[in-house]
């Protein structure tokens, strides 16, 4: 606490090594960032100046590509700054607004993934219905959905736990995520049932839905012709491989948290890094490279780009 400021800081013990590596995490950490900001800037680029992209899949790829850039510039930053000083603090509001921004966009991604699988789904069980059902005006629904609710019910759980003190000013971690209500004296046990209401609306439902969705299309196309299948295929896999890497994810993020498994502290940083760092790096090469029209695009602004270097 600092008294003179009135500001309270917590400090974040989940580095190692800092001293010794300090500039290589740095300098690590910089590349994947910008890489993570370009590669899906790429792609909602892509999706927003080609109009065969103005499909409804696609705008939720897209969507999924702002929340990357938004996630990441919401925790990378901080980390720039923590790896190259002596001590590694933030203050609690800024670690509750980190804690916010973390949780709100893990669970618009989780919606969004659940708005492709009812894509999929109409498109190839239903595929006369498609124009109907999905329509603009279903699009903007989704969306408004995907990124209002889990912001909502993050912010109800801050709420809960707002007059609650601090007995613990030390996080063991990188940065601010469920262990942040480990700070706390004592945890109402009104925000405890609520946060396992929020972590079925957010997570467990969209994904058993996801996987009902898809076990619908999959027994569906197993009786239908060799292209079918091939769509399917083509568009259904990439969006299950990112579920599935995701919800890995998202399943060690509780058990933190929640579980109090007590991981070894290097163990623990590599996964926490591998947590922000695998969806929103990782996303823009799936759907980049399986999709077929995104893929196509990418090549002819690859073409591009080598044209005008040589040019120069």
């Amino acid at each position: 606490m600092d008294d003179e400021l009135n500001v309270t800081y917590i400090t974040l013990d989940g580095y190692v090594e800092l001293k010794r590596c300090g500039y290589l995490y740095f300098l690590i950490m910089v590349a994947l960032y910008v890489l993570i900001i370009i590669s899906n800037s790429t792609i909602v680029f892509l999706i927003c100046i080609h109009r065969n992209l103005h499909e409804p899949m696609y705008i939720f790829i897209a969507a999924l590509s702002v929340n990357s850039v938004v996630f990441s510039t919401a925790i990378y930053p901080k980390l720039f700054v923590d790896v190259l000083s002596e001590k590694q603090v933030i203050s609690f509001s800024a670690c509750q607004f980190q804690h916010f921004m973390y949780y709100s966009i893990g669970g618009s991604d989780f919606l969004l993934l659940s708005a492709m699988a009812f894509d999929r789904y109409v498109s190839i069980c239903k595929p006369l219905k498609y124009p109907v059902i999905m329509r603009q005006t279903t699009i903007n629904i989704l969306l408004f959905l995907a990124w209002f609710l889990p912001g909502l019910q993050v912010a109800v759980s801050h709420a809960l736990v707002l007059n609650n003190k601090l007995c613990n000013f030390t996080l063991k971690g990188i940065f601010c995520n469920n262990l942040l209500w480990k700070l706390y004296c004592e945890s109402p046990r009104a925000a405890f049932i609520y946060g396992l209401i929020v972590l079925l609306n957010v997570a467990i439902f969209p994904v058993l839905f996801i996987l009902f969705t898809y076990a619908k299309i999959f027994l569906i196309t197993y009786r239908s012709s060799r292209d079918i299948q091939k769509k399917a295929a083509e568009t259904c896999l990439p969006h299950l491989f990112v579920l599935s890497i995701f919800t890995t994810f998202c399943a060690y993020d509780v058990i933190i948290g929640q579980l109090e498994f007590d991981f070894p502290k290097t163990a623990q940083l590599i996964m926490t890094l591998q947590v922000v760092l695998y969806n929103p790096l990782f996303n823009p090469f799936i759907y980049g490279l399986k999709m077929k029209e995104i893929s196509k695009h990418l090549k002819r602004l690859s073409l591009t780009w080598t044209s005008l270097s040589v040019c120069i």
